[in-house]
C-alpha cells in the first residue's frame, strides 16, 4: 500500500503498514523542546501456503518508525514493546557505514500512530487542551440559557 506524493520537485513515498514493535519506544526531548519517540518495527507478511495447508510467515521488513511533537508525546504513553501497531508516514531510506560495515536504514516519520484492533482492544482519552475547557463551558451555558428560556 505505498502511494507516491510529488512535492517541491522532489518525490515523497508514503505507506501504511501494519507490524509488532520490537524495541521498547525511545523517548527524548531535544534543548529546543522537541518531542521524539521511535521503536524498531517488524512487519512480516503473511501468506496461504497450500502445500501446508496453513498460513506462514514470510520475509520480515525491518523499520524505525519516528514521532514528533503531540505524536511522539501520545506515543510515549500508549505504545509498548510487542504491540501491535497501524503505521502510516513518509519513508525515508538511508544509507549508513560504520567501522563495522555498511547497510541500508528504512525510516518511516509517522503522521500517524496507533493499535491494530485486528489483534486486541484499546481505550480512546483525547488529548485535553485549555481551549477544550472553555468550549465545555460555553456549552453547558447555552444549555442553562435555554433551561431559563424554555
Amino acid at each position: 500500500m505505498e502511494a507516491l506524493t510529488y512535492r517541491e520537485d522532489h518525490v515523497v513515498s508514503t505507506i501504511s503498514t501494519t507490524g509488532i514493535v520490537a524495541t521498547t519506544p525511545r523517548h527524548v526531548t531535544t534543548a529546543e523542546g522537541l518531542a521524539i519517540t521511535s521503536f524498531r518495527l517488524a512487519s512480516t507478511r503473511r501468506r496461504y501456503d497450500s502445500s501446508v495447508d496453513s498460513w506462514v510467515d514470510a520475509d520480515t521488513n525491518w523499520f524505525t518508525v519516528v514521532a514528533f511533537r503531540q505524536l511522539a508525546q501520545n506515543a510515549q504513553r500508549s505504545i509498548h514493546k510487542g504491540d501491535r501497531v497501524v503505521v502510516t508516514g513518509r519513508v525515508r531510506v538511508r544509507e549508513w557505514e560504520h567501522d563495522s560495515g555498511s547497510g541500508t536504514a528504512v525510516e518511516i516519520e509517522a503522521d500517524a500512530l496507533g493499535h491494530d484492533l485486528l489483534w486486541g482492544t484499546t481505550e480512546y482519552s483525547r488529548n485535553r487542551s485549555p481551549r477544550d475547557d472553555l468550549s465545555i463551558e460555553d456549552d453547558e451555558s447555552d444549555v442553562e440559557e435555554v433551561a431559563v428560556l424554555g
